[in-house]
């Protein structure tokens, strides 16, 4: 690729540091996890991934496994250079399959996608729509019954 002449091309390895702040820092026992807001400084790049940010955050808060370290919401200020989002840091593995949402086990690589076509989906929602009332529970657990089988 063509650069140009005042521009210098940057690779994960040569990358200028990451300064990783973390505030309002709460011990939630009933969830079993720790929770932050994580501020990432990063002047002359354009991001940090996510699992870059994983790695560092479980080194941080000496934890041993880096799927227990959720991140959400990142959102790279307005110019770039700083980027803020929330953090969970569970502290086993059960906690976090409890309490954290599939998509979020999915994306932490945790939980399996649970393969449907979209016809499927609308067809349930179409019949959902038409049952009423007392009926509605049964419909429902009907229609998951069908969509396993």
């Amino acid at each position: 690729s063509v650069l140009h002449p005042h521009h210098t091309a940057f690779t994960m390895a040569d990358a200028p540091a990451v300064t990783i702040r973390t505030r309002k820092f709460i011990k939630n026992s009933l969830l079993q996890r720790r929770q932050m807001i994580v501020d990432v400084i990063h002047p002359g790049r354009a991001n940090v991934s996510k699992a870059e940010l994983q790695e560092n955050l479980a080194k941080m808060h000496s934890v041993t496994d880096n799927t227990l370290v959720f991140l959400q919401g990142m959102q790279t200020q307005f110019g770039g250079g700083k980027t803020t989002g929330f953090c969970c840091i569970y502290d086993n593995l059960d906690a976090a399959k409890k309490f954290e949402m599939k998509y979020k086990l999915v994306r932490n690589g945790l939980g399996e996608k649970a393969e449907s076509s979209r016809k499927q989906l609308k067809e349930a929602k179409n019949r959902k729509k038409k049952v009423r009332g007392t009926g509605r529970r049964m419909a429902a657990h009907k229609a998951k019954k069908a969509a396993k089988g």
